[in-house]
């Protein structure tokens, strides 16, 4: 009998299809684009790539390098308007002549009412992410299974946890997606992984369709990038799409019920459970915190009556920087228990899970403490680069001097500084957002002293070191002993710094210099 004739894109779903038939358009030569391009044409699709174009050294030389391989680069703000997809407009201009495309593949950078992107749902075109194209590209036959990430914050915390266990338990694993290297060259290795720990932002994840993860996790939601997403509600819809085709177990924030909620709403692989993690004590089918140990009620025979030890709170707070003996970040906690879930869900035993948290530490620019004086403790957490996140990291302090301020994003900071007013005992403002931190502030804590040093212009890291010098000039003239000077900016660092990183990094050369432990 026969039945409908196969689409080119549903035999392209691994990498020994015909891909030498596909017509793509790559949309953004920045990493991913770049990743696409590359991984298309190693495959000898017919690519084309747009990009507006800035003119740098490394663009030029990316653009260059897809030349050569036989890609047509087309770089130029007159090439990412609503052609080549779209009918020419009224304006009397002669039409350039359509591309013919079977598929684009967009960079994160490409919000979907771009209107190159919406021309192409107008004429019926998919649109996938690099994360789709890597899916499709793993081999036919042994493809490592993927653990995946995402959440408004924690992703890269967990996924280097995730990997810590794995390759601690003997696997050969990889994290990768928006930390680590490129997930499209994690599926291409030429010595395959046996597992891929990736992490998933919002926009990889609205242009995502096939991916039929062995287990996902949403850490947790709070609204961010709702310039890209239009809506909260959006958002959440594109963060819930990781539970989509999970194999084994969806992991969610029994803390967060909206996370729950994605779960239960999943189409799923049939057999896949739902396993939550809690700060608290767990229930059944759950990670937990009992006294000072982690425990899996989730993965364990006799789950009903016992739980297994994965870890201790003293092995996350020498993680985090501590002796042991202090506590540490909730935040901490809360990665680590999704992260052993991933890793048991995979078949990681409870001892590796253990193993892997003990010799773990945290990344740079999370709750980082860069200095102790006087009783005064100096913490970067520039990584905060919303609220949410600085709302994890003003949790674990009891008295802050709290330095904020940066792009918001459309995101509020009415919340955040309610729930954290007791605790403030000075606040630093700098960034183009800080009038509206500012404005909340006056409204719900309105006797807290504030210091708004401004704005310094991006690049200049001369400018940059002065103004840093300024905020912790400024947060030690209101800071006493006990108290803890908090760079927890609730904001992106772009309109300032070339990276949160940066902006860190200036603030600990500040902290150092008022100090008088480095040369000024």
């Amino acid at each position: 009998m026969g039945g409908q004739p196969v689409s080119l894109l549903e035999e392209l779903t691994h990498r020994d299809a015909d891909w030498g038939r596909l017509r793509a358009l790559v949309t953004g030569l920045g990493v991913s684009g770049f990743a696409a391009a590359d991984a298309l044409l190693q495959h000898e699709a017919s690519v084309t790539v747009l990009d507006r174009g800035n003119g740098t050294e490394r663009q030029e030389t990316q653009a260059g390098i897809l030349g050569i391989l036989g890609a047509d680069v087309r770089l130029g703000a007159e090439h990412v308007a609503a052609w080549p997809l779209a009918a020419a407009g009224g304006d009397g201009t002669a039409p350039q002549a359509p591309l013919e495309v079977d598929v684009v593949v967009t960079s994160p950078g490409w919000r979907p009412d771009h209107p190159v992107l919406v021309a192409a749902a107008e004429h019926g075109i998919p649109v996938w992410s690099e994360v789709e194209l890597a899916w499709r590209l793993r081999p036919r036959v042994g493809a490592a299974p993927w653990l995946v990430v995402t959440g408004t914050n924690g992703k890269t915390t967990t996924v280097q946890l995730l990997e810590k266990i794995l390759r601690t338990a003997g696997l050969r694993a990889v994290a990768t997606g928006n930390v680590g290297i490129p997930v499209l060259d994690a599926v291409q290795h030429p010595e395959p992984y046996d597992v891929v720990a990736v992490e998933m932002s919002s926009f990889q994840l609205h242009f995502t369709h096939t991916m039929s993860p062995l287990a996902s996790c949403v850490l947790n939601l709070a609204p961010d990038h709702l310039d890209w997403h239009g809506s909260l509600e959006a958002y959440a819809a594109d963060k819930a799409r990781i539970y989509q085709r999970t194999q084994v177990a969806c992991v969610y924030n029994v803390q967060d019920p909206a996370t729950e909620r994605m779960v239960e709403e999943a189409d799923v692989v049939e057999g896949c459970r739902a396993v939550g993690f809690t700060l608290g004590t767990p229930g059944l089918s759950m990670l937990g915190v009992v006294d000072d140990l982690l425990a899996d009620r989730a993965f364990v025979a006799e789950r009903a009556t016992s739980a297994a030890e994965i870890g201790t709170l003293a092995d996350l707070s020498r993680a985090s920087g501590g002796d042991g003996s202090s506590m540490p970040p909730p935040h901490l906690v809360a990665d680590s228990l999704a992260a052993a879930a991933l890793a048991r869900a995979a078949g990681v035993s409870a001892a590796a899970v253990r193993d892997g948290l003990r010799a773990f530490r945290t990344d740079a620019h999370r709750t980082a403490v860069v200095a102790e004086s006087e009783g005064v403790t100096w913490v970067d957490d520039s990584k905060a680069t919303n609220p949410h996140a600085a709302q994890a990291a003003l949790a674990a302090y009891p008295d802050v001097v709290w330095v904020a301020g940066g792009q918001l994003k459309g995101a509020e900071v009415e919340d955040l500084v309610v729930r954290f007013a007791d605790r403030l005992r000075g606040v630093v403002l700098l960034g183009a957002d800080r009038a509206q931190i500012a404005r909340a502030l006056s409204r719900h804590a309105p006797k807290v002293p504030v210091h708004d040093v401004g704005v310094a212009d991006h690049g200049d890291m001369d400018a940059l070191d002065r103004i840093m010098d300024d905020v912790v000039a400024a947060a030690a003239a209101m800071a006493s002993p006990g108290d803890v000077v908090l760079l927890s900016p609730a904001a992106a660092s772009l309109d300032m710094f070339p990276s949160y990183g940066s902006r860190g990094e200036t603030f600990a050369r500040a902290v150092l210099r008022h100090l008088g432990r480095e040369e000024a």
